[in-house]
């Protein structure tokens, strides 16, 4: 017999029809209700056994956890809570799960205490919706890409160049590390490793990603990136995944229209995709928010600040006049900003984007035009000399979710930026070659889909929105 899963079965009407269900169990109540779940939905489905006709040892296995497959009939629900149920027929235990040992008991845990069980975690309520959504948001994005003339593009996950020139970049190489061979000068001879040279784990697609767009015209990547970054706060991963789009002929402002659409796009299929899922977290995040501070809770919503970015129009300010703005704002004057705004060309933290979109400009923000010293060199000079054609879209709660640029297409002046920061030429032959044969202006940007996905969930810690998450001293599962 066809099986059926836990959401279709919940969505239908068609009563007194003999149906297949398998999944897992969440609770078992009265020796007669099984709560069955096979993470096809957030919701259970209610399945009723008749126990004076069911085996003693057989009612025993049916434990938290246990899979189960049930045949029986699908009838309207007599209780509240679920439209349907289903009276069972037969039940086999597909799998047992002793309860004094299985961790995920049906009661709240910790955070901290699921992420130390990340191979169960999934299993919770909070964390199959998490999932769900991720799963939707990724589709999205492709969708959305593959909807607008956009190739999907692999770059490498093993480079051996410094795209964000950071530096924090997981080394690769097939020496023995205790018997790696010295040059002349004492250091480690990597030309004798296995690609010849020094070689990392890349921390962004960008650089490969130009080469592609100025023969594909309109491309993106969107796969896993590495930082070593020594850095234990919650929204910092050593392993996250990045999506980045570069388009020929695109200028800032098509770069913003981009990132705008883009983002609007995606939101608005996990709007539609992921209704229980959402009103789920969102009902999470709102109880959450009760046990915090009134100074601290947010004001709004989760699927409220979902349809805030959705549909509300971006406002675009140029660094210059945010830079006024806060500098010229109460929580400046008053010493209430834990980085003063003083002198311009201060890179903004988060405090200081959250206040342009939820106080000041109360919709989501992009700013452009950054002083140049604090953007990486590839970003467009502009004509002042002082700036880049560089954006960040801001979003409340979270400050920037995207960071983006115009590229710098023009030989002599990328050579010159290059030469200031002492990046190698020798290193980057190959992206200067783009700025050498049919250059043009081109621009992209790079959104972190963990953050995205932080977001959307509503969920406070970068480690909750991915799977296994890899931090330092953590490299568990």
């Amino acid at each position: 017999m066809k099986r059926s899963s836990v959401k279709e079965l919940l969505h239908s009407d068609k009563f007194l029809q003999e149906v297949h269900v398998k999944g897992w169990v969440r609770t078992f109540r009265s020796n007669r209700f099984i709560a069955l779940n096979d993470g096809s939905t957030i919701n259970n489905i209610q399945c009723v056994v008749d126990f004076e006709n069911t085996e003693e040892e057989l009612l025993k296995r049916i434990t938290t956890s246990a899979a189960v497959s049930i045949t029986g009939t699908l009838t309207e629900s007599q209780g509240k809570g679920q439209s349907v149920e289903i009276t069972v027929t037969k039940l086999e235990i597909l799998g047992d799960s002793n309860p004094d040992e299985y961790p995920i008991q049906p009661k709240k845990h910790s955070l901290e205490f699921l992420r130390e069980n990340a191979h169960l975690r999934i299993r919770t309520n909070t964390f199959s919706a998490v999932m769900r959504v991720r799963s939707a948001l990724s589709f999205g994005v492709h969708k959305y890409f593959q909807e607008n003339g956009f190739n999907y593009v692999n770059t490498p996950i093993i480079t051996g160049s410094d795209a964000e020139g950071a530096g924090e970049m997981f080394h690769v190489s097939n020496f023995d590390t205790n018997k790696a061979p010295l040059n002349e000068a004492g250091e480690i001879d990597y030309t004798q490793d296995f690609f010849g040279k020094e070689t990392n784990l890349t921390v962004s697609g960008q650089l490969e990603a130009e080469t592609y767009a100025m023969a594909l015209g309109k491309v993106y990547t969107f796969g896993p990136t590495f930082r070593a970054e020594n850095s234990n706060t919650t929204r910092h991963l050593a392993e996250f995944w990045m999506i980045e789009p570069e388009v020929a002929f695109n200028d800032l402002d098509a770069n913003m229209d981009l990132s705008e659409d883009f983002i609007k796009s995606v939101l608005g299929y996990v709007l539609e995709n992921c209704k229980d899922d959402l009103a789920f977290l969102d009902n999470r995040l709102t109880q959450e928010e009760k046990t915090k501070p009134q100074a601290q809770r947010s004001e709004m919503g989760l699927l409220e600040k979902l349809n805030f970015v959705a549909n509300n129009n971006f406002k675009r300010v140029s660094y210059t006049e945010a830079f006024d703005i806060l500098r010229n704002s109460k929580p400046n004057k008053k010493k209430k900003f834990q980085f003063p705004i003083t002198e311009w060309g201060v890179d903004l933290q988060s405090e200081h984007e959250r206040y342009l979109v939820e106080k000041h400009f109360k919709c989501p923000v992009i700013l452009f035009d950054y002083p140049a010293k604090i953007k990486a060199f590839y970003m467009r000079l502009n004509d002042d000399g002082k700036t880049v054609r560089a954006m960040d879209v801001l979003f409340p709660g979270i400050g920037e979710m995207v960071g983006g640029s115009q590229r710098e297409e023009r030989l002599d002046v990328l050579k010159a930026k290059m030469a200031d920061l002492n990046i190698d030429e020798e290193e980057l032959w190959w992206y200067l070659d783009t700025r050498k044969f049919g250059t043009a202006v081109h621009s992209g940007f790079g959104l972190g889909f963990e953050r995205l996905v932080l977001f959307t969930t509503g969920m406070s810690n970068i480690r909750d929105v991915i799977p296994f998450p890899r931090t330092p001293q953590n490299a568990e599962f």
